[in-house]
Protein backbone atom coordinates (compact mmCIF):
# COMPACT_ATOMS: atom_id res chain seq x y z
CA UNK A 1 0.00 0.00 0.00
CA UNK A 2 1.22 3.49 -0.90
CA UNK A 3 1.59 6.16 1.75
CA UNK A 4 0.04 8.88 -0.43
CA UNK A 5 -1.68 9.27 -3.77
CA UNK A 6 -1.86 12.77 -5.27
CA UNK A 7 -4.50 13.60 -7.89
CA UNK A 8 -3.69 16.49 -10.24
CA UNK A 9 -0.20 17.41 -11.45
CA UNK A 10 -0.45 21.18 -11.29
CA UNK A 11 2.18 23.10 -9.33
CA UNK A 12 0.41 22.40 -6.03
CA UNK A 13 -0.10 18.69 -6.60
CA UNK A 14 3.51 18.35 -7.70
CA UNK A 15 4.74 20.29 -4.68
CA UNK A 16 2.67 18.23 -2.26
CA UNK A 17 4.00 15.01 -3.82
CA UNK A 18 7.60 16.25 -3.63
CA UNK A 19 7.28 17.34 0.00
CA UNK A 20 5.88 13.96 1.01
CA UNK A 21 8.49 12.02 -0.97
CA UNK A 22 11.29 14.10 0.58
CA UNK A 23 10.17 12.85 3.98
CA UNK A 24 10.42 9.24 2.96
CA UNK A 25 6.79 8.51 2.12
CA UNK A 26 5.91 6.43 -0.94
CA UNK A 27 3.99 8.64 -3.39
CA UNK A 28 2.20 8.20 -6.72
CA UNK A 29 0.79 11.11 -8.71
CA UNK A 30 -2.06 10.84 -11.23
CA UNK A 31 -2.85 13.45 -13.92
CA UNK A 32 -5.79 13.44 -16.36
CA UNK A 33 -3.90 15.27 -19.13
CA UNK A 34 -1.07 13.90 -21.22
CA UNK A 35 1.57 16.04 -19.51
CA UNK A 36 2.11 17.48 -16.06
CA UNK A 37 1.69 21.21 -15.51
CA UNK A 38 -1.82 22.43 -14.75
CA UNK A 39 -1.53 26.22 -14.82
CA UNK A 40 2.19 26.02 -15.64
CA UNK A 41 2.39 24.53 -19.14
CA UNK A 42 4.00 25.48 -22.44
CA UNK A 43 2.60 24.53 -25.86
CA UNK A 44 2.86 25.51 -29.53
CA UNK A 45 -0.62 26.99 -29.71
CA UNK A 46 -0.27 29.04 -32.89
CA UNK A 47 2.60 28.27 -35.28
CA UNK A 48 5.59 25.87 -35.19
CA UNK A 49 8.45 27.30 -33.15
CA UNK A 50 6.26 29.68 -31.10
CA UNK A 51 6.18 28.42 -27.51
CA UNK A 52 3.22 29.82 -25.57
CA UNK A 53 2.17 29.54 -21.92
CA UNK A 54 -1.57 28.74 -21.98
CA UNK A 55 -1.99 30.18 -18.49
CA UNK A 56 0.65 31.66 -16.20
CA UNK A 57 3.77 33.16 -17.82
CA UNK A 58 5.36 35.68 -15.42
CA UNK A 59 6.12 34.38 -11.95
CA UNK A 60 6.58 36.93 -9.15
CA UNK A 61 5.14 34.55 -6.56
CA UNK A 62 7.03 31.48 -7.80
CA UNK A 63 10.46 33.07 -7.49
CA UNK A 64 9.58 34.31 -3.97
CA UNK A 65 7.86 31.09 -2.87
CA UNK A 66 9.27 29.50 0.30
CA UNK A 67 8.18 26.13 -1.12
CA UNK A 68 10.09 26.47 -4.39
CA UNK A 69 13.10 28.19 -2.84
CA UNK A 70 13.56 25.19 -0.58
CA UNK A 71 13.79 22.77 -3.53
CA UNK A 72 16.76 22.17 -5.90
CA UNK A 73 14.72 22.91 -9.01
CA UNK A 74 17.66 24.45 -10.87
CA UNK A 75 19.23 20.97 -10.98
CA UNK A 76 16.24 19.87 -13.05
CA UNK A 77 16.42 22.62 -15.65
CA UNK A 78 14.55 25.57 -14.12
CA UNK A 79 16.22 28.90 -14.93
CA UNK A 80 14.68 32.28 -14.11
CA UNK A 81 15.08 35.10 -16.64
CA UNK A 82 14.48 38.69 -15.53
CA UNK A 83 13.33 41.36 -17.99
CA UNK A 84 14.82 44.81 -17.63
CA UNK A 85 11.56 45.98 -16.02
CA UNK A 86 9.24 43.60 -14.17
CA UNK A 87 6.14 45.56 -15.18
CA UNK A 88 5.03 48.71 -16.96
CA UNK A 89 1.68 50.47 -17.03
CA UNK A 90 1.39 52.76 -20.07
CA UNK A 91 -1.03 55.68 -20.31
CA UNK A 92 -2.86 57.12 -23.33
CA UNK A 93 -0.45 60.10 -23.49
CA UNK A 94 2.50 57.80 -24.32
CA UNK A 95 4.08 57.85 -20.85
CA UNK A 96 4.15 54.99 -18.35
CA UNK A 97 4.45 54.21 -14.67
CA UNK A 98 6.69 51.28 -13.90
CA UNK A 99 7.20 48.60 -11.30
CA UNK A 100 10.97 48.31 -11.23
CA UNK A 101 13.39 46.32 -9.10
CA UNK A 102 14.39 49.79 -7.85
CA UNK A 103 11.98 51.47 -5.43
CA UNK A 104 13.43 54.82 -6.47
CA UNK A 105 12.76 54.27 -10.17
CA UNK A 106 9.24 53.11 -9.40
CA UNK A 107 8.52 56.07 -7.14
CA UNK A 108 9.92 58.52 -9.69
CA UNK A 109 7.59 57.16 -12.37
CA UNK A 110 4.61 58.21 -10.25
CA UNK A 111 5.69 61.84 -10.15
CA UNK A 112 6.97 64.05 -7.30
CA UNK A 113 3.66 64.29 -5.43
CA UNK A 114 3.46 60.53 -4.81
CA UNK A 115 7.09 59.41 -4.77
CA UNK A 116 7.44 59.86 -1.01
CA UNK A 117 4.12 58.20 -0.23
CA UNK A 118 5.12 55.13 -2.21
CA UNK A 119 8.50 54.88 -0.50
CA UNK A 120 6.83 55.09 2.91
CA UNK A 121 4.35 52.38 1.91
CA UNK A 122 6.86 49.71 0.83
CA UNK A 123 10.07 50.49 2.75
CA UNK A 124 9.04 48.95 6.12
CA UNK A 125 8.60 45.55 4.48
CA UNK A 126 11.45 45.36 1.97
CA UNK A 127 14.21 44.02 4.21
CA UNK A 128 11.85 41.58 5.89
CA UNK A 129 10.35 40.21 2.69
CA UNK A 130 11.60 36.62 2.91
CA UNK A 131 10.29 36.24 6.44
CA UNK A 132 7.07 38.11 5.69
CA UNK A 133 6.24 36.06 2.61
CA UNK A 134 6.90 32.86 4.51
CA UNK A 135 4.55 33.94 7.31
CA UNK A 136 1.94 35.35 4.93
CA UNK A 137 1.87 32.34 2.60
CA UNK A 138 1.86 29.81 5.44
CA UNK A 139 -1.42 31.13 6.81
CA UNK A 140 -3.48 29.72 8.40
CA UNK A 141 -1.24 28.56 11.20
CA UNK A 142 0.59 25.66 9.63
CA UNK A 143 3.61 27.18 11.37
CA UNK A 144 4.06 29.90 13.97
CA UNK A 145 4.96 33.31 12.47
CA UNK A 146 8.66 34.06 12.55
CA UNK A 147 8.03 37.81 12.67
CA UNK A 148 4.56 38.39 14.13
CA UNK A 149 5.14 42.15 14.51
CA UNK A 150 5.85 42.69 10.80
CA UNK A 151 3.02 40.34 9.85
CA UNK A 152 0.61 42.32 12.05
CA UNK A 153 1.84 45.60 10.55
CA UNK A 154 1.33 44.17 7.07
CA UNK A 155 -2.17 43.13 8.06
CA UNK A 156 -3.05 46.64 9.21
CA UNK A 157 -2.07 47.98 5.80
CA UNK A 158 -3.28 45.07 3.70
CA UNK A 159 -6.65 44.00 5.08
CA UNK A 160 -8.60 47.19 4.14
CA UNK A 161 -9.86 47.64 0.56
CA UNK A 162 -7.35 48.90 -2.00
CA UNK A 163 -9.55 51.95 -2.53
CA UNK A 164 -8.56 53.01 1.00
CA UNK A 165 -4.87 52.53 0.32
CA UNK A 166 -5.19 54.51 -2.93
CA UNK A 167 -6.05 57.59 -0.84
CA UNK A 168 -2.37 57.78 0.08
CA UNK A 169 -1.69 58.89 -3.49
CA UNK A 170 -2.57 62.30 -4.86
CA UNK A 171 -2.20 61.61 -8.58
CA UNK A 172 -3.75 59.07 -10.91
CA UNK A 173 -0.54 57.39 -12.11
CA UNK A 174 0.13 55.61 -8.81
CA UNK A 175 -3.55 54.84 -8.24
CA UNK A 176 -3.85 53.28 -11.70
CA UNK A 177 -0.78 51.07 -11.42
CA UNK A 178 -1.84 49.86 -7.98
CA UNK A 179 -5.41 49.18 -9.17
CA UNK A 180 -3.92 47.05 -11.93
CA UNK A 181 -1.90 45.04 -9.41
CA UNK A 182 -5.06 44.25 -7.45
CA UNK A 183 -6.88 43.25 -10.64
CA UNK A 184 -4.42 40.40 -11.25
CA UNK A 185 -6.64 38.26 -9.02
CA UNK A 186 -9.92 39.54 -10.53
CA UNK A 187 -11.05 41.11 -7.26
CA UNK A 188 -13.21 44.25 -7.12
CA UNK A 189 -11.02 47.12 -5.97
CA UNK A 190 -13.24 47.74 -2.94
CA UNK A 191 -12.94 44.17 -1.69
CA UNK A 192 -11.61 42.90 1.63
CA UNK A 193 -7.79 42.51 1.78
CA UNK A 194 -7.27 43.83 -1.74
CA UNK A 195 -4.61 46.22 -0.45
CA UNK A 196 -2.57 43.17 0.56
CA UNK A 197 -2.85 41.73 -2.95
CA UNK A 198 -1.43 44.84 -4.58
CA UNK A 199 1.25 45.27 -1.95
CA UNK A 200 2.45 41.65 -2.29
CA UNK A 201 2.93 42.06 -6.05
CA UNK A 202 4.80 45.34 -5.58
CA UNK A 203 7.11 43.97 -2.88
CA UNK A 204 7.78 40.85 -4.94
CA UNK A 205 8.98 43.02 -7.83
CA UNK A 206 11.35 45.04 -5.65
CA UNK A 207 12.83 42.06 -3.85
CA UNK A 208 12.98 39.16 -6.31
CA UNK A 209 11.46 40.43 -9.56
CA UNK A 210 8.78 39.16 -11.93
CA UNK A 211 10.74 36.62 -13.99
CA UNK A 212 9.78 34.13 -16.66
CA UNK A 213 11.08 30.57 -16.86
CA UNK A 214 13.52 29.92 -19.71
CA UNK A 215 11.73 27.89 -22.36
CA UNK A 216 8.31 28.44 -20.80
CA UNK A 217 6.35 27.78 -17.63
CA UNK A 218 6.45 24.06 -18.38
CA UNK A 219 10.02 24.19 -17.04
CA UNK A 220 8.66 24.73 -13.51
CA UNK A 221 6.40 21.69 -13.70
CA UNK A 222 9.02 19.53 -15.39
CA UNK A 223 11.57 20.41 -12.71
CA UNK A 224 9.14 19.43 -9.94
CA UNK A 225 8.28 16.18 -11.73
CA UNK A 226 11.95 15.39 -12.31
CA UNK A 227 12.77 15.88 -8.65
CA UNK A 228 9.77 13.78 -7.62
CA UNK A 229 10.94 10.88 -9.79
CA UNK A 230 14.46 11.10 -8.36
CA UNK A 231 12.94 10.85 -4.88
CA UNK A 232 11.24 7.61 -5.91
CA UNK A 233 7.77 8.97 -6.66
CA UNK A 234 5.87 7.85 -9.73
CA UNK A 235 3.96 10.04 -12.20
CA UNK A 236 1.02 8.70 -14.23
CA UNK A 237 -0.48 10.87 -16.99
CA UNK A 238 -3.60 10.33 -19.12
CA UNK A 239 -5.28 8.95 -15.99
CA UNK A 240 -8.66 10.53 -15.24
CA UNK A 241 -10.03 9.95 -11.75
CA UNK A 242 -13.81 9.90 -11.46
CA UNK A 243 -14.11 8.24 -8.06
CA UNK A 244 -11.85 7.16 -5.24
CA UNK A 245 -12.12 3.53 -6.36
CA UNK A 246 -10.17 4.49 -9.52
CA UNK A 247 -7.05 4.96 -7.37
CA UNK A 248 -4.71 2.40 -5.83
CA UNK A 249 -4.90 1.74 -2.08
CA UNK A 250 -3.13 4.40 0.00
CA UNK A 251 -3.02 5.79 3.50
CA UNK A 252 -3.79 9.30 2.25
CA UNK A 253 -5.29 10.88 -0.88
CA UNK A 254 -4.37 14.46 -1.79
CA UNK A 255 -6.39 16.35 -4.42
CA UNK A 256 -5.10 19.26 -6.49
CA UNK A 257 -8.63 19.84 -7.79
CA UNK A 258 -11.47 22.27 -7.38
CA UNK A 259 -13.56 21.72 -4.23
CA UNK A 260 -16.64 20.77 -6.24
CA UNK A 261 -14.68 18.18 -8.24
CA UNK A 262 -13.32 16.70 -5.01
CA UNK A 263 -16.84 16.51 -3.57
CA UNK A 264 -18.02 14.68 -6.67
CA UNK A 265 -15.11 12.21 -6.71
CA UNK A 266 -15.08 11.51 -2.96
CA UNK A 267 -18.84 11.52 -2.46
CA UNK A 268 -18.93 14.53 -0.12
CA UNK A 269 -22.36 15.67 -1.29
CA UNK A 270 -22.94 19.39 -0.66
CA UNK A 271 -19.94 19.87 1.66
CA UNK A 272 -18.55 22.63 -0.60
CA UNK A 273 -21.93 23.85 -1.88
CA UNK A 274 -21.32 27.38 -0.60
CA UNK A 275 -17.94 27.72 -2.28
CA UNK A 276 -18.10 30.50 -4.85
CA UNK A 277 -16.34 30.72 -8.20
CA UNK A 278 -15.38 34.08 -9.63
CA UNK A 279 -15.26 35.77 -13.02
CA UNK A 280 -13.60 34.10 -15.96
CA UNK A 281 -11.04 35.38 -18.42
CA UNK A 282 -10.78 35.58 -22.17
CA UNK A 283 -7.21 34.95 -23.26
CA UNK A 284 -5.42 35.37 -26.58
CA UNK A 285 -1.98 33.96 -27.39
CA UNK A 286 -0.25 35.70 -30.28
CA UNK A 287 2.55 34.84 -32.68
CA UNK A 288 3.99 38.20 -33.75
CA UNK A 289 6.20 39.29 -36.64
CA UNK A 290 8.09 41.63 -34.29
CA UNK A 291 7.89 43.18 -30.84
CA UNK A 292 4.68 44.85 -29.67
CA UNK A 293 4.86 48.48 -30.92
CA UNK A 294 4.16 50.14 -27.56
CA UNK A 295 4.08 53.93 -27.66
CA UNK A 296 5.63 54.12 -24.17
CA UNK A 297 9.33 53.11 -24.32
CA UNK A 298 9.13 51.60 -20.83
CA UNK A 299 6.57 49.03 -21.99
CA UNK A 300 9.01 47.73 -24.61
CA UNK A 301 11.44 46.76 -21.82
CA UNK A 302 8.93 45.15 -19.47
CA UNK A 303 8.04 41.48 -19.11
CA UNK A 304 4.48 42.27 -18.00
CA UNK A 305 2.39 45.21 -19.23
CA UNK A 306 -0.91 46.24 -17.60
CA UNK A 307 -3.48 47.95 -19.83
CA UNK A 308 -6.05 50.31 -18.32
CA UNK A 309 -6.30 54.03 -18.94
CA UNK A 310 -6.96 54.92 -15.29
CA UNK A 311 -8.19 53.41 -12.04
CA UNK A 312 -11.82 54.25 -12.88
CA UNK A 313 -11.61 52.31 -16.15
CA UNK A 314 -10.01 49.35 -14.37
CA UNK A 315 -12.65 49.42 -11.64
CA UNK A 316 -15.45 49.58 -14.20
CA UNK A 317 -14.05 46.58 -16.08
CA UNK A 318 -13.88 44.52 -12.87
CA UNK A 319 -17.42 45.48 -11.87
CA UNK A 320 -18.76 44.60 -15.30
CA UNK A 321 -17.30 41.09 -15.17
CA UNK A 322 -17.95 40.29 -11.51
CA UNK A 323 -21.14 42.13 -10.54
CA UNK A 324 -22.93 43.21 -13.71
CA UNK A 325 -22.21 39.91 -15.47
CA UNK A 326 -21.36 41.45 -18.80
CA UNK A 327 -18.20 41.76 -20.85
CA UNK A 328 -16.58 45.17 -20.31
CA UNK A 329 -16.47 47.59 -23.23
CA UNK A 330 -12.89 48.58 -22.32
CA UNK A 331 -11.42 45.48 -20.64
CA UNK A 332 -8.53 45.74 -18.23
CA UNK A 333 -5.74 43.65 -19.73
CA UNK A 334 -2.83 41.78 -18.27
CA UNK A 335 -0.27 41.09 -20.98
CA UNK A 336 3.03 39.22 -20.91
CA UNK A 337 5.78 39.29 -23.54
CA UNK A 338 8.25 36.53 -22.56
CA UNK A 339 10.33 36.78 -25.72
CA UNK A 340 11.68 40.21 -24.74
CA UNK A 341 14.02 38.29 -22.43
CA UNK A 342 13.78 34.68 -23.66
CA UNK A 343 14.71 34.21 -27.34
CA UNK A 344 13.95 30.47 -27.14
CA UNK A 345 10.23 31.19 -27.25
CA UNK A 346 10.02 32.18 -30.93
CA UNK A 347 11.99 32.02 -34.21
CA UNK A 348 14.62 34.72 -34.80
CA UNK A 349 13.06 38.18 -34.98
CA UNK A 350 9.62 36.90 -33.99
CA UNK A 351 7.82 37.15 -30.64
CA UNK A 352 5.19 35.49 -28.49
CA UNK A 353 2.74 37.60 -26.53
CA UNK A 354 -0.43 36.97 -24.56
CA UNK A 355 -3.23 39.11 -23.22
CA UNK A 356 -6.34 38.42 -21.21
CA UNK A 357 -9.32 40.39 -20.02
CA UNK A 358 -11.93 39.61 -17.40
CA UNK A 359 -15.37 38.35 -18.41
CA UNK A 360 -18.35 36.95 -16.46
CA UNK A 361 -18.21 33.43 -15.07
CA UNK A 362 -18.96 30.94 -17.84
CA UNK A 363 -19.24 33.64 -20.53
CA UNK A 364 -19.22 32.17 -24.04
CA UNK A 365 -18.75 35.28 -26.18
CA UNK A 366 -15.74 36.57 -28.14
CA UNK A 367 -13.68 39.40 -26.63
CA UNK A 368 -11.05 39.47 -29.38
CA UNK A 369 -12.10 42.77 -30.93
CA UNK A 370 -12.39 44.58 -27.58
CA UNK A 371 -8.96 43.30 -26.48
CA UNK A 372 -7.31 44.37 -29.71
CA UNK A 373 -8.95 47.79 -29.61
CA UNK A 374 -7.41 48.25 -26.17
CA UNK A 375 -4.00 47.12 -27.41
CA UNK A 376 -4.18 49.50 -30.37
CA UNK A 377 -4.77 52.42 -27.96
CA UNK A 378 -1.36 51.84 -26.41
CA UNK A 379 0.46 50.07 -29.26
CA UNK A 380 -0.78 51.50 -32.60
CA UNK A 381 -0.16 49.06 -35.42
CA UNK A 382 -0.34 46.02 -33.16
CA UNK A 383 -2.72 44.13 -35.46
CA UNK A 384 -0.23 44.50 -38.32
CA UNK A 385 2.29 42.42 -36.33
CA UNK A 386 -0.06 39.46 -35.78
CA UNK A 387 0.92 36.27 -37.62
CA UNK A 388 -1.51 34.02 -35.78
CA UNK A 389 -3.67 34.02 -32.67
CA UNK A 390 -5.18 31.34 -30.43
CA UNK A 391 -8.21 32.41 -28.41
CA UNK A 392 -9.66 30.79 -25.30
CA UNK A 393 -12.73 31.93 -23.39
CA UNK A 394 -14.13 30.38 -20.22
CA UNK A 395 -15.44 27.18 -21.89
CA UNK A 396 -12.09 26.50 -23.59
CA UNK A 397 -10.08 27.28 -20.46
CA UNK A 398 -12.25 24.95 -18.38
CA UNK A 399 -11.81 22.20 -21.00
CA UNK A 400 -8.03 22.59 -20.83
CA UNK A 401 -7.91 22.66 -17.05
CA UNK A 402 -10.82 21.30 -15.02
CA UNK A 403 -9.81 23.47 -12.04
CA UNK A 404 -10.75 26.59 -14.02
CA UNK A 405 -14.48 26.24 -13.39
CA UNK A 406 -16.36 28.68 -15.60
CA UNK A 407 -13.04 30.14 -16.76
CA UNK A 408 -12.08 31.19 -13.23
CA UNK A 409 -8.28 30.79 -13.30
CA UNK A 410 -8.14 31.46 -9.54
CA UNK A 411 -10.23 28.30 -8.81
CA UNK A 412 -12.56 30.34 -6.64
CA UNK A 413 -13.63 33.93 -6.10
CA UNK A 414 -10.99 36.08 -4.40
CA UNK A 415 -13.51 38.31 -2.67
CA UNK A 416 -14.96 38.79 0.78
CA UNK A 417 -13.89 36.38 3.50
CA UNK A 418 -13.19 33.76 0.84
CA UNK A 419 -10.05 35.75 0.04
CA UNK A 420 -8.51 34.20 3.16
CA UNK A 421 -10.94 31.50 4.30
CA UNK A 422 -10.83 28.99 1.45
CA UNK A 423 -12.46 26.63 0.63
CA UNK A 424 -14.61 27.10 3.75
CA UNK A 425 -14.32 28.37 7.31
CA UNK A 426 -11.96 25.95 9.04
CA UNK A 427 -8.86 25.89 11.21
CA UNK A 428 -7.60 23.10 8.95
CA UNK A 429 -8.59 24.03 5.37
CA UNK A 430 -6.60 21.17 3.79
CA UNK A 431 -8.59 18.44 5.55
CA UNK A 432 -11.97 17.14 4.42
CA UNK A 433 -14.87 15.10 5.90
CA UNK A 434 -12.84 11.94 5.24
CA UNK A 435 -9.77 11.65 7.51
CA UNK A 436 -7.63 10.19 4.71
CA UNK A 437 -8.62 12.72 2.02
CA UNK A 438 -7.01 16.16 1.67
CA UNK A 439 -7.23 19.10 -0.75
CA UNK A 440 -4.15 21.06 -1.89
CA UNK A 441 -5.29 23.18 -4.85
CA UNK A 442 -5.23 26.97 -5.10
CA UNK A 443 -8.76 26.85 -3.66
CA UNK A 444 -6.92 26.58 -0.32
CA UNK A 445 -4.69 29.17 1.42
CA UNK A 446 -2.77 31.16 0.47
CA UNK A 447 -4.74 31.06 -2.77
CA UNK A 448 -4.10 31.43 -6.50
CA UNK A 449 -0.80 31.63 -8.30
CA UNK A 450 2.08 29.43 -9.34
CA UNK A 451 3.95 29.15 -6.03
CA UNK A 452 3.21 25.70 -4.67
CA UNK A 453 2.36 26.92 -1.18
CA UNK A 454 -1.10 25.27 -0.95
CA UNK A 455 0.63 21.99 -1.82
CA UNK A 456 3.42 22.68 0.66
CA UNK A 457 0.99 23.55 3.45
CA UNK A 458 -1.30 20.62 2.69
CA UNK A 459 1.66 18.23 2.76
CA UNK A 460 2.34 19.30 6.33
CA UNK A 461 -1.21 18.32 7.29
CA UNK A 462 -0.82 15.00 5.47
CA UNK A 463 2.45 13.97 7.08
CA UNK A 464 1.12 14.83 10.53
CA UNK A 465 -1.76 12.47 9.81
CA UNK A 466 0.51 9.72 8.44
CA UNK A 467 2.74 9.87 11.50
CA UNK A 468 -0.28 9.31 13.73
CA UNK A 469 -1.43 6.17 11.90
Amino acid sequence: MLDAVVVGAGPNGLTAAVELARRGFSVALFEAKGTVGGGARTEELTLPGFRHDPCSAAHPLAVSSPAFRGLPLERYGLEWLHPELPMAHPFPDGTAAVLSRSVGETAASFGPRDAGAYRRLVTPFLHRWDTLVRDFMSLPLTALPRDPVTLARFGLVGLPPSTWLARRFRDERARTLFAGLVAHVMAPLSGFATSAIGLVFALAAHTRGWPVARGGSQAISDALAGYLRELGGSVHTDYEVKRLDDLPPARAYVFDTSPTALARIAGFGDHYARYRYGPGVFKIDYALDGPVPWTAPEARRAGTVQIGADSAEIGAALRAASRERRAPDAPFLITVQPSVVDPTRAPDGKHVFWAYGHVPHGWDGDLTDAIERQLERFAPGFRDRVLARATAGPPQLAARNANYVGGDIATGAVSGLQTLLRPKLSLSPYTTPHPAVFICSQATPPGPGVHGMPGHNAARAVWRRLRQT
